[in-house]
């Protein structure tokens, strides 16, 4: 099951949680030991409502836009929307040196990239848990994860997807019942610059409904990046097409 795929979160993990503000974000969050992302070095983030993992400034940005970003804000987006906790859903999140945690993730960056070796020294977990969407008149909520993990040396990020129920807010230009149409949610990163970026497909159409079942690592749900020098590793060039509510590539 997808939600096998999330790494353990919530109060009893000791994470901490975002505010119920829309458009809201956590403080600024220092880190234990530097994340590099993309050849810089970061001692802090902010976890942004709208699903949004971000290094220099907070994003409120509820609208996505596609990568690259013209203002050039460094961050990882796993699923850019426009969340609205207060109708619905936590936002977690938790620095960690867990060692079972960190042996689960080292197994699984070493399965992926059987030529890099790496052995997990830190991991940083935001998990969106049933998250509604803005103007939302229904109880749909769509539960994804960001797991930032380093060696000190090398960098990953793993983004995972246990149930996407929604794609776009009302002032997206979503129905407020369905939370489908309009600008739907965007998901990879932005390094900053104009070169280094990556849009994981489907990002903005109809068709990142169904994230939850593409990867570029062959596990339905889960994308993975090394992210200290910019690598996309196995990453399909097709986009899934929507056919009768299912996906498939093309």
């Amino acid at each position: 099951p997808a939600a096998s795929l999330l790494y353990p979160y919530g109060l009893a993990q000791r994470d901490q949680k975002n505010p119920k503000l829309d458009d809201g974000t956590s403080k600024k969050l220092s880190l234990a030991v530097p994340f590099t992302f993309y050849g810089k070095k970061y001692q802090a983030l902010y976890v942004n409502n709208n699903g949004v993992i971000s290094f220099d400034t907070r994003v409120n940005q509820y609208t996505p836009d596609p990568f690259p970003l013209a203002d050039g804000r460094p961050f990882v987006a796993p699923y850019w929307a426009d969340v609205d906790n207060v109708n619905g859903g936590d936002i977690f999140y938790r620095e960690t040196t867990d060692p079972t945690l960190l042996a689960r993730i080292t197994e699984d960056i070493n399965q992926y990239f059987p030529k890099i070796p790496f052995t997990a020294t830190w991991a940083f977990v935001a998990t969106w848990d049933h998250v509604a969407y803005y103007g939302s008149t229904t109880n749909k909520g769509n539960t994804f994860q960001a797991a930032l993990t380093t060696d000190t040396k090398t960098s990953f990020i793993i983004l995972n997807y246990g149930d996407i129920q929604w794609t776009t807010g009302a002032a997206s230009d979503g129905d407020a019942e369905t939370g489908l149409g309009g600008t739907p949610a965007h998901a990879g990163f932005n390094s900053g610059d104009d070169t280094n970026f990556y849009n994981i497909p489907g990002s903005q159409t109809d068709a990142i409904i169904n994230i939850t079942q593409t990867s570029n690592v062959n596990v339905p749900g889960r994308w993975v990046f090394q992210v200290d020098d910019f690598k996309v590793t196995g990453v399909p060039t097709e986009v899934p097409k929507v056919a009768d509510g299912k996906s498939c590539w093309l």
